[in-house]
């Protein structure tokens, strides 16, 4: 017989899962180490229940079975009903500061208070544990010191990372200073050190989510470029996404015409990674030259920005990131900027994984408790990114809902997009989505529906969730330059006419798709994630490859001919589709990523990047000198927002207020969206035909407006059409408007 798993099922219980039935054991036959009362032992069908004198969550435990051997007890089934009650981190009550920190296993935290944020050592308090796993101290306001962490100290053994001798910052603190370099050494910020903000009665209400036409950013590549017009000094921060007149930031929002901002990950974040093919002790980085995560997809605090993006930023290797909580005031001024211009706020938040070589705060609290570990003990990357958290785990439920209420309160921010949602706990999605709508019943709540494996849209769409809408990009740009392209480049790729409808009404279940409304589809064609779409196509069509290094640069940035058609043909399926649209920076006028050359070993550059999480400014920025380039694209994507922005039925209308038109020839479709009464409002026609113009018949003879057509856009009509037959160039679409 063999013991598959032992686990300790509550204080006093152990239940140990075996090959065959235990029927010949008894009490005499059980030992425990660290000792502890074995009472009585019972049989359940292969497992043997251990019924034990009182068991400290402080230890760990093995079960000896007289036989068979010695097993090392799981703590996770006692662990998952341990529940933290009450507030958590630092509060100011009356005149003492409070301290609060859930630490189920650990045998002593100290609470370390210090006056400057390079001091070593500092004042030390002993806190007291609660029933419930909480540790607590209480320390009076009128300490001198401004910042604190926590000395931690627990069980022994493989697997385990309590060590008293790494201050670990509080999970909770709403500030927190950290040093340049991988290890991000961290301490956090009193709350009485916190700036007092005023909000100027700012009380902005976001568009309905279906409404939405999202443009997902990077805070700092936005404005690191000098064609952006910011100064040197701000490029890159939460301030120059505010200033009025330049081209980054809010300026080219506002030229846009797009209603939301997507921020990629903005909670304090493991920016620099190990270096680069050196051994630093049991790290040894092999896979990014760059020592860089640029993205931001590794959350190391969950209720701060990050200071990375404050003006004047400390960015020196080694040295501390004291920016004298600027990032705390400019981040909410940007929010109130970004409000004020009629933006919504979304911010890209990441709680499926974590960091993995910083002291990130919940390794060091109980890596036991807070992560999906394997019966080795080792972490689990079912992410492909790391460490994944067990946002099943009651503290970890209440880490996220208090993270997303705090954002809510102190940040007045309109809604999030949970990366690798799929990965997050349904219990724990529902409780998100109630007590934010506490706050407000008109959050927007976006998931990528995808992540550890599972992938569910229509499960989301029943949580009453928005997801980015796969089926929508693959069947319309494709997923793969090389070997999977889809309808713009002039083909199904492997869809049918029927998908066409599916792809223009939301994807909903009643047209095949996994949404119960469209209002939960968000339909794109680029992303953060993979090529641009403009590299995308560079690629399809052949103008460049993977890998080539690109010498004429120049000529690799404009679009034209079949690929300018391409882009703008893709714009106009986006833009008319249902449901919510989200672009990524650059989308709009043909930004590429090109690999800079910076003598980063084994890095080959002046190739196209596809990957550039890594990557540093230089790969990512925003170079407005393409929308120069590609002036004519830009201008296209202004004024099919301002369609869509001035016809609502396109995104609106329900679905019996469509009708299909058929076109004389293959790969090409349209539709038409009628009022009430009937009548015809509007008329989308589209011809994905390399080679034929499409001729479609629309009923009879009628004046329209031309709102669009194969090289312009604009919400007033370009020229009056009085036609019952229409024709569509090839690789080009038409909006009509009834006259």
């Amino acid at each position: 017989m063999r013991v598959y798993h032992a686990s300790i099922e509550s204080d006093r219980h152990i239940r140990a899962v075996c090959s065959d039935p235990p029927v010949h054991l008894r009490v005499s036959d059980v030992l425990l180490a660290p000792a502890a009362e074995v009472k009585r032992v019972q049989v359940e069908d292969h497992s043997l229940i251990i019924e034990t004198g009182p068991l400290r969550a402080d230890k760990n435990y093995s079960l000896m079975l007289r036989g068979v051997g010695m097993t090392p007890v799981d703590p996770g089934p006692w662990l998952h009903r341990q529940t933290p009650a009450g507030p958590l981190g630092c509060r100011v009550e009356q005149d003492v500061q409070i301290f609060r920190l859930f630490a189920p296993r650990a045998s002593s935290v100290r609470l370390l208070l210090y006056d400057r944020i390079s001091d070593t050592s500092g004042d030390s308090w002993a806190m007291q544990r609660r029933a419930d796993g909480v540790w607590e101290a209480t320390v009076p306001l009128d300490q001198s010191e401004q910042y604190y962490a926590f000395s931690i100290d627990g069980p022994r053994g493989e697997g385990e990372m309590f060590n008293p001798r790494i201050p670990v910052a509080d999970p909770y603190a709403q500030a927190v200073v950290s040093m340049n370099t991988f290890r991000h050494e961290s301490k956090a910020v009193l709350p009485s050190a916190l700036p007092v903000y005023d909000w100027e009665g700012d009380s902005f209400k976001a568009p309905a989510v279906e409404d939405l036409i999202i443009y997902e950013m990077h805070v700092r590549d936005m404005t690191m470029h000098p064609s952006s017009g910011i100064a040197p000094e701000l490029a890159g921060s939460y301030k120059a996404l505010t200033i009025d007149g330049a081209r980054g930031g809010v300026a080219h929002l506002r030229a846009l015409g797009v209603n939301a901002v997507e921020l990629l990950p903005c909670q304090q974040f493991a920016w620099l990674e190990p270096p680069y093919l050196r051994h630093v002790g049991e790290v040894y980085n092999h896979w990014n030259p760059w020592e860089r995560n640029h993205w931001g997809y590794m959350t190391s605090y969950y209720f701060t920005p990050e200071p990375r993006y404050a003006s004047g930023a400390n960015l020196e290797a080694g040295e501390w990131n004291d920016v004298a909580l600027r990032h705390i005031t400019e981040f909410k001024d940007m929010v109130k900027t970004f409000h004020r211009a009629s933006l919504a706020v979304i911010l890209d938040v990441v709680f499926n994984h974590t960091s993995q070589y910083d002291y990130q705060p919940l390794k060091y609290i109980d890596r036991k408790y807070y992560y999906h570990l394997d019966q080795h003990g080792q972490h689990i990357s079912k992410s492909g990114c790391g460490n994944d958290v067990a946002t099943s785990r009651p503290a970890v439920r209440k880490l996220i809902v208090d993270s997303i209420l705090h954002w809510m309160r102190e940040y007045h921010i309109d809604g999030f997009r949970f990366d690798l949602g799929a990965m997050i706990d349904d219990e724990t999605l529902l409780h998100v989505r109630e007590e934010a709508r506490r706050i407000n019943p008109d959050v927007i709540l976006i998931a990528e529906p995808w992540g550890g494996g599972r992938y569910d849209p229509a499960g989301f769409s029943r949580k009453e969730y928005a997801s980015w809408n796969d089926i929508f990009r693959n069947g319309v740009k494709g997923s793969d330059p090389l070997n999977h392209t889809g309808y713009i480049f002039g083909h199904w790729g492997g869809a049918s006419s029927e998908d066409f409808g599916m792809w223009m009404l939301g994807c909903v279940q009643s047209k095949s798709g996994p949404f119960l409304s469209h209002a939960h589809s968000v339909n794109y064609l680029e992303s953060h994630d993979g090529y641009t779409l403009a590299d995308f196509i560079r690629i399809a069509t052949g103008s460049a490859r993977p890998g080539q290094r690109i010498e004429d640069v120049a000529a690799y940035r404009r679009l034209s001919g079949l690929s300018l058609a391409i882009s703008r043909l893709g714009a106009m399926m986006l833009f008319t589709s249902r449901g919510a649209v989200m672009l990524h920076a650059g989308q709009e006028f043909g930004r590429g990523k090109l690999i800079a050359d910076h003598g980063v070993p084994d890095v080959v550059p002046h190739v196209i990047d596809h990957n550039s999480y890594e990557k540093d400014d230089e790969t990512n920025w925003l170079d407005y000198g393409y929308a120069a380039d590609n002036a004519e694209l830009f201008e296209y994507y202004r004024g099919l927002i301002a369609i869509r922005n001035e016809h609502a039925e396109l995104h609106r209308s329900e679905i019996d207020r469509y009708r299909f038109l058929a076109a004389n020839i293959p790969i090409a479709g349209g539709f038409e969206i009628m009022d009430e009464g009937g009548e015809v409002l509007l008329v989308v026609l589209i011809n994905a035909n390399h080679e034929l113009a499409a001729r479609y018949d629309l009923g009879h003879k009628r004046a329209w407006q031309v709102l669009a057509d194969a090289g312009q856009a604009a919400p007033s009509a370009l020229r009056l059409l009085d036609a019952q037959h229409v024709v569509v160039q090839p690789c080009s679409g038409m909006i009509l408007c009834r006259d």
